[in-house]
């Protein structure tokens, strides 16, 4: 039998063809070698998972303690960003009323009754009564409680708020008037041209010197026949619904 093989092998070599034996000799090697491979680098892959096993724990800790890093750091920074304003309309307010009080506002009425803020400011602070209340855009309101470390301002868009006031275009005189939204000019001579755009200011007062702006004519009221006056609404200057750092003003001596 031997013989008989080595005699086809020598026939199939002198023929320069790949005997049958030889090809299935050969895919068996092949698939044996294939075989041995994926088990020698299957149990490779498992030794060299359960090596680094330990570090990649270490690893992922260290990439979950960076990750809560950056979010705190991020949340830093969109809360500083979202106080720019604010802190950049106190700034503005500073120049021009120096001897102003800086405060936080730091409650609102939570049922919305009345239109009245809290600041951080109180009679430790030199904060009094009827003390007026500005941001860097204008006008927010008077102070009508103190408390030590603590005081309320009345918005100037309550309906029991009442400024004088003067529409800076013509110099005509005022009472401004809170509406719930927005403030009302009211007893406005017919004779004044009214424009909506017109700038409106406190007028000389306890609260407020001349000059601080209120806000800007938004639509001007039709006189109804026999009236003396005219009125105009006021939209206020200053953002009453997203009121952040004020400024009190100390009244006139």
């Amino acid at each position: 039998m031997a013989a008989l093989i080595a005699l086809l092998q020598l026939d199939f070599a002198r023929a320069g063809r790949t005997s049958p034996l030889t090809m299935t000799v050969t895919s068996v090697s092949a698939y044996l070698q294939l075989a041995a491979t994926a088990v020698v680098n299957g149990v490779r892959g498992a030794f060299d998972t359960i090596v680094r096993t330990p570090g990649l724990a270490s690893e992922n800790r260290r990439l979950r303690a960076e990750n809560a890093t950056l979010s705190t750091q991020n949340d830093e920074l969109q809360e500083r960003l979202a106080r720019t304003p604010a802190a950049q309309e106190l700034a503005a307010a500073r120049l021009a009323h120096p001897d102003g009080i800086a405060a936080t506002v730091i409650g609102y009425d939570p049922e919305a009754a009345t239109h009245v803020v809290t600041i951080d400011r109180g009679a430790k602070d030199h904060v009094y009564r009827d003390d007026g209340v500005v941001t860097g855009r204008g006008v927010v309101g008077r102070i009508v409680e103190v408390g030590l470390f603590s005081s309320k301002v009345l918005l100037v868009t309550d309906v029991t708020s009442k400024l004088p006031a003067v529409v800076q275009h013509g110099r005509w005189w005022a009472i401004a008037v809170g509406t719930s939204t927005r403030v009302k000019l009211q007893y406005v001579s017919q004779d004044a041209k009214l424009k909506v755009g017109d700038r409106v200011v406190t007028g000389e007062g306890r609260s407020f010197r001349a000059g601080v702006l209120i806000g800007r004519i938004k639509q001007i009221e039709p006189v109804s026949a026999g009236a003396l006056d005219q009125t105009a609404i006021v939209q206020p200057a200053a953002d009453l619904t997203a009121l952040s750092r004020v400024l009190v003003l100390p009244q006139k001596i």
